[in-house]
């Protein structure tokens, strides 16, 4: 049964369309069964009727063409139980009704499987006999089993929009196709889809031994010098359009090249007698793999640019010159990953959106995309790459979808909404400048929360009053051993300068388990709940020490506040001890003899344990700051990078909301200010409802800070509170969003709630 069943899962991925890998389905199955009949019934759109989409063993005639009602005979029943039915006699059942216009003649034995797709039934796959029989347990098992592996296939042809072309009837308006990913970066767009494939596949490239070794370092030496020569051009080219510490990345580029990096690796392999493609792909594989291995997802991402910077190389050692591409004035980069050498191809004016077929909201291209203000949409995985081209598309940046040739209604109403955000962003650009205050006089602090060097100007230009939290672990990650202290210090001391007289505020090293360094491999079953944050850096002291001098060093001369913040704290103790580490740096700094003040320390709230000892953590530190999407994530038991269970990742479940307003009110009684730096923070959503619980600070993204900014200035405390108190009676995180969202319309601030959504 296995080898069939793999046969046919073979034959039906190999197909050359939909249509094709439905017959062979029907075929193979009716063989491998030894059945009279096999057919295959696909739910339409409207959810109204079953199509007879494949048969063998019928009369053909009919297939494509006859429609069954969604209630009717035996298949509307597997529809509508969503289970299997193995009937000995079908004529004897009451639902039961006979086909003849199909060709059925009286058959007796029936087995119907429901093809069910996340929750929702596609379609039915039946099998009939003349003779009186029942189909045993295993044929049973092997349909359901095969019916399972269609259901993926349908749910792609669904994507992609061969179901609606198969099942809509002739003449109907053309359906708008709809393909769900990752919101990357906000905004609406629409525009032509423009696919950009790599270059070159360094995966297919073969081991092969040189008697040659000085030509080969010939040919990679000049292939550098042109990649590099064309990454300097794209660097000017974008220099006035992109803000300098997102041209950064250009020279992180060019680092990438230097003859102390990649290429000078890649020559020791030539050395050895390896020729050029070669050694270039065993060299970037090494990289990779390094990269794939941290957790920080913006990091693991930037194995996504040593693959771009291979790819490049290997072009032009294999000379496969980029075709000329045309890009119409409203262009949507299309690719199964896009990169940031993909983006350099493009004239940045003719840049529309970004649609990525995989990565993250964290992707190195989801933060350029936001850092361009164009909109993006990641993990589209069912958008179908090769067909797709010059194709009309509608990209919504804020619900993560895709919509390939849009009727003339749908364009018209996203259209409105384009224009809409435009007046919108000219009118946010005015509140730079002004104080984050209720209309009834209540102060909200925004923060920002800082990854690399990148983001200082784009906060500054937005308007934030301090840094809320500064990820340390960035210049770990960039280097190949533990950075000292004066090399911390430098890039410390730059951020403190830049938000000088402003507070900042810096977590120390969070690593472990599943953000490692490449010099530092840490390996566990389960890493989440593993070695990580502040379990690593008590086990070693002298990495801590050396951390915060480096921060306390950096503050010298300054009046803006250091505030240093301790993550993954389970227990007191752990407080305790890393603060008589903190006072030890303290001291050793001063008596080097530099005039340095009293660093305030305070703890991120991630660890659900904190939440019930959030008075007691309270009562021994300065602050307490929640970092929201640990603690969502711990609270709700979900991976949030798990595609599978991530629609269970809600900031606003009820039990989470009640965790945040316990760890305010501790601060509270404790008389601590309390912050909160997540998601949750930079969301209109999240704003008002942590402004209602008191959190003195919500640090957030740059990007979202004027938005939130917005709102609080338009709103008052009173009406907060009010919805706020009607949210922690709520039981459903449904229930709460689709309250907030009427909630804010109806306080005249709509404009911030994408109510677009059909």
């Amino acid at each position: 049964m296995l080898a069939s069943l793999r046969e046919i899962v073979q034959d039906v991925a190999t197909a050359g369309s939909f249509r094709e890998a439905l017959d062979l389905l029907v075929i193979d199955v009716r063989a491998a069964l030894g059945t009279e009949v096999c057919s295959v019934y696909l739910m339409n759109a409207a959810r109204d009727r079953f199509l007879f989409a494949a048969n063998e063993g019928l009369n053909q005639a009919f297939v494509g063409e006859f429609t069954l009602a969604v209630n009717e005979g035996l298949v509307g029943l597997v529809a509508e139980r969503a289970e299997p039915i193995n009937l000995e006699d079908a004529t004897n059942h009451p639902r039961f009704v006979f086909l003849e216009a199909i060709g059925e003649e009286p058959f007796h034995a029936f087995l119907g499987v429901p093809i069910i797709h996340h929750r929702t039934v596609l379609g039915v796959l039946v099998v009939q006999q003349r003779e009186t029989r029942r189909f045993d347990e295993s044929e049973e098992a092997f349909l359901v089993t095969l019916a399972a592996q269609l259901a993926t296939v349908i749910a792609h042809a669904e994507a992609t929009g061969e179901v609606v072309a198969l099942t809509s009837v002739p003449g109907s308006e053309r359906e708008d196709v709809l393909y769900r990913g990752v919101a990357g970066s906000p905004g609406i767009a629409m525009g032509t889809a423009v696919v950009v494939l790599p270059l070159a596949d360094l995966s297919s490239v073969p081991d092969r031994e040189t008697d040659d070794i000085t030509t080969e370092l010939m040919l990679f030496d000049r292939a550098v010098e042109t990649v590099r020569e064309d990454i300097r051009r794209t660097g000017e080219q974008f220099a006035e359009t992109l803000p300098a510490e997102e041209l950064a990345l250009f020279d992180a580029y060019l680092h990438m090249l230097d003859d102390n990096a990649i290429p000078g690796d890649v020559r020791d392999r030539i050395r050895l007698g390896q020729w050029a493609q070669g050694a270039l792909r065993q060299v970037i594989r090494e990289h990779l793999r390094t990269f794939e291995q941290m957790d920080d997802p913006y990091l693991r991402e930037r194995g996504a640019d040593v693959k771009d910077l291979g790819l490049r190389v290997l072009a032009v050692l294999q000379d496969s010159r980029a075709r000329k591409q045309h890009f119409p004035e409203q262009s949507v980069l299309v690719g199964e990953e896009v990169t940031a050498g993909m983006l350099a191809v493009i004239p940045p004016e003719r840049l529309s959106a970004i649609v990525s077929l995989q990565g993250a909201g964290s992707s190195h291209v989801a933060i350029l995309a936001r850092a361009l203000g164009v909109p993006a949409v990641m993990g589209a995985v069912d958008v179908p790459l090769y067909h797709i081209e010059n194709a009309e598309l509608v990209v919504d940046g804020y619900y993560g979808e895709v919509y390939a040739n849009p009727s003339r209604t749908l364009s018209t109403h996203f259209q409105q909404l384009i224009d809409e955000e435009h007046e919108f962003a000219t009118e946010l650009e005015e509140l730079k400048d002004l104080p984050s205050v209720t209309n009834d006089g209540w102060r909200v602090r925004l923060w920002v929360n800082i990854g690399l060097t990148g983001d200082l100007t784009r906060s500054l230009d937005r308007g934030a009053e301090g840094i809320g939290l500064f990820r340390t672990e960035v210049p770990f990650m960039t280097q190949d051993r533990f950075p000292t202290e004066e090399e911390q210090r430098v890039i410390y001391r730059a951020h403190m300068e830049a938000f000088e007289p402003r507070p900042v505020t810096m977590r120390t090293l969070d690593i472990g388990g599943d953000k490692a360094l490449s010099y530092f491999p840490i390996t566990e079953e389960n890493p989440f709940l593993g070695w990580r944050g502040i379990r690593v850096t008590l086990d070693h002291p002298e990495i801590f020490l050396a951390q915060v001098r480096a921060m306390i060093k950096a503050n010298a001369g300054l009046q803006g506040l250091l505030r240093i913040m301790l993550p993954m704290i389970s227990g007191l103790d752990e407080v305790i001890e890393a603060k008589g580490l903190v006072k030890r740096a303290f001291e050793e700094v001063r008596e080097e003899g530099v005039n340095v003040k009293q660093p305030h320390v305070g703890v991120m709230v991630e660890v659900p344990a904190a939440v019930y000892q959030a008075r007691t953590l309270a009562r021994n530190v300065d602050f307490l700051a929640v970092g929201s999407n640990d603690l969502t994530q711990y609270m709700l038991a979900v991976d949030r990078n798990n595609p599978r269970v991530a629609g269970l990742y809600k900031e606003v479940h009820p039990a989470v909301l009640m965790a945040l307003r316990e760890v305010a009110r501790a601060a509270h009684v404790e008389e601590k200010p309390i912050g909160i730096c997540g998601e949750l923070a930079g969301t209109p959503i999240g704003a008002v409802l942590l402004m209602a619980m008191g959190y003195d600070v919500l640090s957030m993204n740059a990007t979202n800070l004027p938005k939130v900014k917005w709102v609080i200035r338009n709103i008052k405390r009173s009406q907060a509170r009010r919805m706020l108190a009607r949210v922690l009676k709520m039981e459903q995180s449904k229930e709460i969003e689709e309250y907030m969202r009427q909630e804010l319309i109806d306080a005249g601030l709509g404009r911030v709630v994408p109510r677009h959504h059909h």
